[in-house]
């Protein structure tokens, strides 16, 4: 992880690659008209994904192991511009070719240097629309960079070769990263995202980002910037039980942020750098408080022993689990969906939550645990918004929370919400409350579909 993406960026300059590109600009939004009742909606096609796989641990861990063999032989480090970062590329390249990848050596220069990323290509899947996972492999020049960030690179490798594994057949067209210079100040990235034409940049529907995910001390860290791609990996830990919190730490400081700034959906994993874990994190997680959640962050210590190996271990499995949902779905029959195109007020701070029903009727049993709720809210600051799903019993499924941080306009995104123990039937309401002053909007419309 980069210690600031305002470190000074070293000149960029290099040939562009062809044939980068497999993706094309999703549909854009059509304007919803407005109605004062709710209406049965055609839905899109929902999506159920094929079993993600379990990741092998022993896999992940000899990428690692590969790793710092080729630091021990290059000065002790990966750096960009070193010997010991040109054999971390080959190596994984040539897993890649093997597995039936396409894959494609980006250059570019930085402190007078060539600097390479590594771009690869899964046959098959919409290329117009391109689920992207990465990572950085360079290291700083003090250390190897195993858990920083071999762990990252190592698990979205094993990732990619457990697609081929599978043969999967998927949905998007899946594409994965690794990066150079990021060390530097986020410079392979920056240099990938500006290389591609606009045109292309719109096709990529997220972009998954795992820097840093095998802490020794770890935390379990899930990035908010997209809705859809936080509770995908919400709902994976929730399933083994784990309490996860919002990654602040490292905002900013690695690969997802010149995607972010692009206008590219972004998500990731993150278990912590040199930020201290509280006592309260401690009981949540184990591991010791008052201590670094990495003691070992961009020091020589940054070895093959300065990983956790069951923090490795979940996080590469949460990899594939999005990997397979977000990118690998096979598309079912769409479920019914209602909607509620008219336009409802929200009143500032302190005002009372504004509602909006929509009334559900003809759906037998039970509502699904893939219920979606599609919202569509006009507003200019969009952290002020708490946002809940009312079912028809007074039960609240919240959907959103409000942040302080997020000054954006409007709320436009779709949730998924497990609401299998509520009846379908009966009237359902998006209920939203302003919870700062100053700025305003209205609910413009909203679906629910079971």
């Amino acid at each position: 992880m980069s210690l600031s993406v305002s470190r000074r960026l070293a000149a960029v300059t290099a040939i562009a690659v062809a044939g980068l590109f497999a993706s094309t600009a999703p549909a854009a939004l059509a304007a919803a008209p407005s109605a004062a009742t709710a209406v049965p909606a055609a839905a899109p096609a929902a999506v159920a994904a094929p079993t993600p796989p379990d990741i092998p641990l022993t896999n992940v861990k000899a990428h690692l192991a590969q790793f710092q063999s080729i630091a021990n032989a290059n000065s002790g480090n990966r750096a960009h511009g070193r010997a010991g970062y040109k054999a971390s590329i080959d190596y994984v390249k040539a897993k890649l070719d093997a597995a039936g990848f396409t894959t494609t050596l980006q250059t570019f220069t930085s402190s007078g240097a060539t600097g390479y990323n590594l771009i690869a290509d899964w046959p098959g899947g919409d290329p117009n629309s391109v689920l992207m996972s990465g990572s950085h492999l360079d290291s700083v020049t003090a250390g190897p960079g195993i858990n920083d960030n071999g762990s990252g690179s190592a698990a979205v490798l094993e990732t990619a070769l457990a697609v081929s594994r599978a043969q999967l057949q998927p949905t998007k067209h899946l594409r994965f990263g690794w990066w150079g210079a990021e060390e530097l100040g986020l410079v392979g990235s920056q240099y990938y995202v500006n290389s591609l034409p606009a045109a292309e940049k719109s096709k990529i529907s997220g972009y998954l980002n795992f820097d840093m995910i095998g802490s020794p001390n770890p935390g379990y860290f899930v990035y908010d910037d997209d809705p859809t791609i936080e509770q995908t990996f919400k709902t994976y830990f929730a399933g083994l039980n784990i309490p996860t919190e919002i990654e602040t730490e490292g905002d900013g400081r690695s690969d997802h942020a010149p995607f972010k700034n692009a206008g590219v959906p972004v998500g990731g994993l993150f278990s912590g750098a040199d930020y201290t874990k509280t006592a309260a994190q401690a009981q949540k997680w184990g591991g010791t408080s008052g201590r670094a959640f990495d003691a070992c962050y961009h020091a020589s210590c940054d070895t093959a022993s300065n990983i956790d190996d069951t923090a490795l271990d979940r996080n590469s499995d949460a990899i594939a689990y999005a990997v397979w949902n977000l990118g690998a779905a096979t598309p079912v029959p769409p479920g019914p969906s209602f909607e509620n195109t008219a336009d409802v007020n929200i009143p500032d701070s302190p005002g009372a939550a504004a509602t909006s029903p929509i009334t559900v009727s003809g759906v037998s049993g039970n509502a699904p645990a893939t219920t979606k709720v599609d919202v569509n809210i006009v507003h200019t600051y969009r952290g002020d918004l708490v946002i809940d799903l009312i079912a028809p019993d007074g039960t609240a499924y919240r959907l959103k929370n409000s942040s302080s941080s997020d000054s954006a306009d409007n709320v436009v995104a779709s949730y998924t919400v497990n609401a299998s123990s509520e009846v379908a039937n009966g009237v359902w309401k998006l209920q939203v409350k302003d919870v700062a002053a100053q700025d305003t909007g209205y609910i413009n419309s909203w679906k629910i579909t079971f």
